[in-house]
């Protein structure tokens, strides 16, 4: 099967190559990332091929509904957390960036359009996950997004790499670069939050996400299986990378805290690009 392909975060800069990212840094991203990407239309046209067979189709729509779904929130419960903790410039980023994951769900939209399918109206899986999100604080809301990112990422790559039709392959690639940020801004946001939290209980909670992480990553494979073989990825090797991709995520957070943060990919002086 085809070996996946997702980015790990960097180590930790040297000093002399260390920038600290800001919330100026993230809001300059996501308005530059709106005025060069595609449309959905541009992305994926009317007359694009559609080279799938029906069976390799059905697996690609049931996949695209449940993804269009996970991206399609308004992000309102956050966006109102993130106001009353008082901190205007990060909360602005973070609308920025849930504008930025509602693209993604136009782009799944648009890609059941190109396979003639329907959006899916509701599914379980994405109703459990906003429930479980309402009831908790910012900084737990914001891990979750961390580990619903880490462990989906693998997915897009293998769509970049490996999808059977160009449009599609062109849809993961446009989500694998903005999720490759996506990850980096929360790792920042949860380094500055666990700064003060003693190395004990970053550990515990390190082990309470990792749990979570890996019901997340057993949905996905369950989920997205066919769609998963289709590009080539063994379910079991999906979960085994996806995991690898959180635990580094989560010690980039947990270790250290204080070490310098990420910024995005295209800030002059950013970290290397290899997350």
């Amino acid at each position: 099967m085809t070996p996946i392909t997702q980015t790990p975060t960097p180590s930790r800069p040297t000093p002399a190559t260390a920038r600290m990212g800001t919330a100026a840094d993230w809001i300059a991203h996501f308005h530059a990332n709106a005025d060069r990407h595609l449309t959905p239309e541009e992305l994926i046209p009317d007359d694009a091929p559609w080279p799938l067979d029906p069976r390799t189709r059905r697996a690609f729509v049931r996949s695209f509904q449940r993804f269009a779904l996970g991206e399609s929130g308004e992000g309102a419960h956050l966006l109102r957390m993130a106001t009353a903790a008082g901190d205007p410039a990060y909360t602005h980023a973070l609308a920025l960036l849930v504008q930025e994951e509602q693209k993604h769900a136009a782009l799944f939209l648009r890609a059941l359009d190109h396979l003639d399918a329907p959006a899916l109206p509701a599914h379980w899986t994405d109703a459990a996950f906003t429930r479980l999100r309402h009831l908790i604080g910012l900084r737990t809301e914001i891990s979750l997004f961390l580990i619903a990112e880490t462990v989906a990422t693998g997915y897009f790559h293998a769509l970049a790499d490996h999808a059977p039709d160009p449009a599609l392959r062109a849809l993961g690639q446009r989500i694998a670069d903005d999720e490759r940020d996506h990850v980096r801004f929360q790792i920042d946001r949860l380094r500055t939050g666990f700064r003060e939290t003693p190395a004990p209980l970053r550990a515990l909670i390190g082990a309470a996400w990792t749990v979570v992480a890996a019901g997340a990553a057993t949905v996905i494979v369950v989920d997205h299986r066919a769609a998963l073989r289709a590009c080539g990825v063994a379910p079991r090797a999906y979960w085994r990378e996806a995991m690898r991709g959180f635990g580094e995520a989560a010690r980039s957070v947990l270790v250290d805290p204080r070490a310098p943060l990420l910024g995005p990919t295209d800030a002059a002086g950013a970290r290397p690009a290899s997350c």
